[in-house]
């Protein structure tokens, strides 16, 4: 296991990496050795999506979780950028109860780049599981839709 920690306008973040893949984002610190290339990479992508350049991540990731919630961690992974869809939109998508699609949200192990925060409730944000919950949603949001209103 290597991690890496970095300061985010929404927290500090640790990123993990085993087996050359992210497999946890957090918000904490962690002590960092020398990073791994990966972890080098996971960083510099984060910091651009944070300055608005980067819309898209492009990391081998490697969530744990059961076969239901990779199915709902895959469909918020195809939420475009700068857009949201709903618990229900997901669980139809994946077959399940919007309840089930926000229990997956909320056990997602690698929350901004399996972008989580795009899943609102039908009407409302719903809910939000990282450090400053329904605040760090929004500001997540906000840095995509602003960035979406300049394209």
């Amino acid at each position: 296991m290597s991690v890496v920690s970095m300061t985010s306008p929404v927290g500090p973040l640790v990123i993990e990496e085993q087996a050359g893949r992210i497999v946890r984002l957090d918000w904490d610190t962690a002590p960092t050795d020398s990073p791994t290339p990966l972890l080098r990479e996971a960083k510099a992508q984060l910091e651009a999506y944070f300055a608005g350049e980067r819309t898209r991540f492009e990391l081998p990731l490697a969530p744990a979780g059961t076969d239901f919630q990779q199915r709902v961690w895959a469909a918020m992974a195809e939420i475009p950028y700068g857009e949201t869809r709903t618990y229900g939109e997901l669980a139809a998508a994946t077959g399940a109860s919007a309840r089930a699609v926000g229990s997956a949200c909320g056990a997602n192990p690698i929350p901004i780049i399996l972008p989580c925060h795009r899943v609102v409730a039908a009407h409302g944000a719903g809910g939000y599981s990282g450090r400053g919950g329904l605040r760090t949603k929004g500001a997540l949001l906000d840095i995509e839709t602003r960035k979406t209103r300049l394209l």
